[in-house]
């Protein structure tokens, strides 16, 4: 029944800390980045560096997960397309419920524990989905190079960042383009 690998870098073992409610254990590690972490226009490059501090906990239903992952972030702006560098620190925060206990919750119909409930799988806990879900919630919904990016010019495409002094003459009418005629005879 054991699904999860404990030599996987996002598989964390909670052995040592047993079920000793209060006992903890702080963790420090940098692991590489899972594909697909983040979204489609910034997103962590998968087998980048992520540096997590984390802090394990024994309570009562299971271990509580608690600390911040920190990653380099690559994308690009989505109102001119220049590249994007920087840095995520997203927040992580997770209840790891011991089997027997998810077990006796749902036999005492318990509405707090549901499908989406993380449960710990031989004392391992899988922190992949908690560390997508942090970083993909963290990132901003649409990343810009800079806070007033102007963007790029909506007749030719030009990166108006660049040549902030861009622009065109107004499109004729062509319902009053004859005029434009007569005014040109008159010069």
């Amino acid at each position: 029944m054991n699904s999860l690998d404990p030599r996987a870098p996002l598989v964390l073992d909670t052995r040592e800390l047993g079920r000793r409610p209060g006992s903890q254990r702080e963790v420090e590690l940098t692991v590489p980045a899972p594909a697909e972490l983040g979204i489609e226009v910034l997103s962590v490059p998968e087998g980048s560096p992520v540096e997590l501090d984390l802090r394990l906990e024994a309570v009562m239903e299971g271990v509580l997960l608690t600390g911040t992952a920190t990653a380099t972030l690559v994308g690009e702006c989505v109102r001119c397309l220049e590249p994007i560098e920087d840095e995520i620190l997203a927040r992580l925060q997770e209840l790891y419920v011991y089997p027997d206990q998810h077990l006796k919750a749902t036999e005492h119909d318990d509405r707090d524990l549901d499908d989406e409930t993380s449960l710990l799988e031989d004392d391992l806990l899988d922190l992949e989905p908690l560390l997508r879900d942090a970083v993909v919630l963290a990132l901003p919904f649409q990343p810009l190079c800079q806070d007033d990016c102007p963007g790029l010019c909506t007749e030719c495409g030009a990166r108006l960042a660049d040549d902030p002094d861009h622009a065109h003459e107004a499109p004729i009418d062509p319902r009053w383009a004859g005029l434009q005629d007569l005014t040109q005879d008159q010069d």
